[in-house]
């Protein structure tokens, strides 16, 4: 089908084949969108799609990442059990969802690739050779070998996540190791010193800056000699146990420390993002994969009530109600959904999900709002 989206001030883009072509008919449908944005979708660079069902959880702050997982599992299992009942599924596409909502197209899931990503799933899922952490990972071998994904793929870890010497010794450590030979993409970097900021800035290494997880958890995140130093900035929202929300509230808790520009910002969603994840260029010109969304707020004040459209390879995924003929024309199943206080589609069976999801945990909510 040949689909033709129009925005109230002029821009048209067109989808055939989960790409983007000329602007040019015949058309098997037209579109009128109405006040907004196109934009091609966000990128989140960091996120743990199965550990989005469950709150927010510690008593911070802690000193390093190791000593939250402790005091987690030794004060709030019975919670954690209680909400596990959650089928690995479900939790997978609710963190899809939560990333929907938010405008995301791909991201990036830092655990063991799931058999579901390669099954109808609603987003792009990077295939990345990822590893926990240097004391957390079982088979640090195994994952830099790549466990399924291409041997040079951009490698992602925990990297230097607390504020004690430890945390910031991990940066000399993965040095000895050799792992900023392997197109590392180290994620959080929360312990950097002066000294290893010294170093990440002479290798160029790219960087993935999770400031709301870093704050709840240590009630500081990456240095801003670090982060606004020049080097490649991605940004996650990292899971719902740590983060605030979805990319959008990302976003704004980013913006809000003025550690980097705004150009700077949206490329850490985007372009940059793209580049040291091996993903396509983000474009909605001829030619580029049709990952969309149309926005009727400027993304730094948008909420999910604001997107209006997401299209993930040319298939709407979530929108307004008022865009369920291009739901039916592309044979795309869709539930309602109360994102906001606005009822919206999303494809099935994020709503029955998410519904399962808030019973268990309504705090998860605030992925809505």
């Amino acid at each position: 089908m040949r689909l033709l989206l129009r925005s109230e001030d002029g821009r048209a883009v067109a989808v055939e084949d989960g790409h983007f072509v000329g602007p040019h008919g015949p058309f098997d449908l037209a579109v009128d969108l109405g006040p907004g944005t196109l934009r091609p979708g966000l990128i989140n660079a960091h996120d743990h799609l199965h550990r989005n069902h469950l709150p927010r959880l510690g008593s911070p702050p802690y000193p390093n990442a190791y000593r939250w997982g402790e005091d987690l599992h030794a004060r709030w299992g019975e919670a954690i059990a209680r909400v596990s009942v959650i089928p690995r599924r479900d939790a997978l596409l609710f963190g899809a969802l939560k990333n929907l909502v938010a405008g995301v197209t791909t991201v990036v899931h830092h655990d063991a690739w799931q058999l579901a990503f390669s099954n109808d799933f609603p987003l792009h899922v990077a295939r990345l050779r990822v590893a926990h952490s240097l004391r957390l990972e079982l088979d640090l071998a195994a994952r830099r070998a790549g466990d399924g994904a291409p041997r040079d793929a951009p490698f992602c870890i925990h990297l230097a996540e607390g504020t004690d010497e430890q945390s910031a010794g991990e940066i000399a450590e993965a040095d000895h190791l050799g792992l900023f030979r392997e197109r590392l993409v180290p994620v959080h970097l929360v312990g950097a010193d002066p000294r290893g900021i010294e170093f990440l800035r002479k290798v160029l290494v790219p960087i993935v800056w999770c400031p709301s997880s870093n704050l709840f958890l240590f009630e500081r995140t990456a240095p801003p000699e670090l982060v606004g130093s020049g080097l490649p900035v991605l940004l996650g929202s990292d899971s719902l146990l740590t983060g605030v929300g979805t990319l959008l509230d990302e976003l704004r808790v980013a913006r809000a420390l003025g550690y980097l520009t705004d150009r700077a910002l949206e490329d850490a969603v985007g372009q940059t993002a793209a580049q040291y994840l091996d993903l396509a260029a983000p474009t909605v010109e001829a030619g580029g994969v049709a990952d969309l969304v149309f926005l009727t707020r400027p993304v730094w004040d948008a909420h999910p009530r604001d997107i209006a459209l997401v299209l993930v390879a040319g298939r709407p995924k979530f929108g307004d109600r008022r865009f369920a003929g291009l739901f039916e024309r592309c044979a795309v199943p869709t539930e309602k959904l109360v994102v906001g206080g606005v009822e919206k589609l999303v494809v099935e069976p994020l709503g029955a999900v998410a519904r399962r999801v808030f019973a268990l945990t309504p705090e998860c909510r605030r992925v809505l709002e």
